[in-house]
């Protein structure tokens, strides 16, 4: 996948209290994402924008549009992806 259908999928971070806790508690990031994506896509997504690795997903929709929790190797890999896309 490209970075150009990357960006289609994944279309921004989500940044509340709540996901600030996550990051450290359950090494997860949350990213609002296109209607029609599904777990696979989304995962091919972060690889391909951020070459990180992802070990789950889990996908809700909201009021805000369709939310994906990615959870992390290590709150580390967590940490250094947040604080390269701006959340922290």
């Amino acid at each position: 996948m490209n970075a150009a259908a990357a960006l289609k999928i994944i279309l921004k971070p989500h940044i509340t209290e709540k996901t600030f806790a996550m990051i450290e508690n359950d090494k997860k990031l949350c990213f609002i994402v296109s209607s029609t994506s599904n777990k696979k896509e989304i995962m091919e997504a972060i690889n391909a924008l951020y070459n990180e690795k992802c070990l789950q997903i889990n996908v809700n929709r909201t009021i805000y549009g369709k939310k994906a929790f990615v959870k992390f190797e290590t709150v580390e890999k967590a940490r250094d992806l947040a604080t390269k896309i701006g959340m922290l």
